[in-house]
């Protein structure tokens, strides 16, 4: 009979994991120098992950801020803002500043090692995408325009998380994030006719 798996300690793990990955990265990650800096082993990492590739996927999924949360409630343009920039606090300075950059190396592996990282970038981007998009829709964005409005909410932002992350501009880069957040609900259904065109 199979052992249950004890979700907490499982939990208790999978942080460990992604503070170790948030220190010494990504790119070289192999599970015997991490077991070994956890205090656990090779062996246990994989009774509770299953392989290296699935604790890589877990690690970055419980990584991303919930963006589906963050916009669920989105009624107005107001809502929509507002839901903006919580999710650009939570990346530039809040629970997810640390852990977006391990999103970072991701979508940068991804251009040099496609086979082994595109799926978690491809993920790791529409993830996000979806649930705005969705947001869009609600306030009158043709799907096709959604999509595109929230593309430029999640790189936009991304974007100068990363710039923020290496440069230390605040103010700046701040300032910058309110504008991609008004161009996405800027003339939406100006921007709706046209895509549609």
């Amino acid at each position: 009979m199979a052992r249950t798996v004890d979700t907490g300690k499982r939990a208790e793990l999978l942080g460990q994991v992604i503070a170790y990955l948030e220190e010494h990265g990504v790119a070289d990650m192999s599970l015997a120098p991490m077991a070994e800096a956890l205090g656990t082993s090779k062996r246990m990492l994989l009774y509770y992950f299953g392989d290296r590739e699935e604790l890589l996927a877990q690690a970055l999924h419980a990584s991303r801020p919930n963006v589906g949360e963050m916009f669920a409630g989105v009624r107005t343009e107001a809502d929509f803002v507002l839901a903006s920039r919580t999710l650009w606090d939570a990346i530039s300075r809040g629970a997810q500043r640390r852990k977006i950059t391990m999103l970072f190396q991701v979508l940068s592996l991804a251009t040099t090692d496609p086979a082994r990282y595109q799926p978690y970038a491809h993920t790791a981007v529409t993830v996000m995408i979806d649930p705005i998009a969705e947001a869009l829709t609600g306030l009158g964005c043709s799907p096709a325009d959604a999509r595109v409005r929230a593309t430029l909410v999640v790189s936009g932002l991304r974007g100068l998380c990363q710039d923020a992350l290496v440069t230390g501009e605040r103010s700046r880069v701040d300032a910058a994030a309110e504008l991609v957040i008004a161009a996405a609900v800027a003339d939406v259904e100006i921007g709706a006719t046209a895509l549609s065109r």
